[in-house]
């Protein structure tokens, strides 16, 4: 089974987001959309190619949802088979946390690395059709 098939978002917390989004904007040419964050669409090269993307976002330095991470960042991982991946590690041992979310975005799950910081898995949603 593959586990992880991509970036899906990079996120980091910041005492003040709006400034540094403007950093980021200004001098390294983020294309910044309404919402606050940036979408970088990408094509997989693989035998069945499919189109994706990776979010990058600034949370609220205040945000709890790092936790029970203390990491000032967290990194998203895209996922074939999130039911199945999140079985794997816990089998393997790895302190999953419990709680699945389903949404219009697709399958969220999270783990957390032998150095505390939690790490979100993404099942994307099915492609219309």
């Amino acid at each position: 089974m593959k586990r992880v098939t991509g970036i899906g978002g990079v996120f980091i917390k910041s005492a003040d987001p709006e400034r540094l989004r403007a950093w980021y904007q200004r001098h390294l040419g983020l294309e910044l959309q309404p919402w606050g964050g940036a979408v970088f669409l990408w094509r997989d090269g693989g035998e069945h190619a499919a189109e994706g993307a990776t979010v990058w976002n600034v949370f609220d330095a205040g945000s709890t949802y790092f936790d029970p991470s203390p990491a000032g960042f967290m990194v998203n991982y895209r996922v074939d088979d999130l039911d199945a991946v999140l079985a794997a590690l816990r089998a393997e041992g790895c302190n999953v946390d419990e709680r699945v979310e389903d949404g219009e975005l697709g399958r969220f799950g999270w783990v957390m690395d032998p150095d505390g910081n939690r790490v979100e898995l993404w099942q994307p949603p099915a492609p219309p059709g």
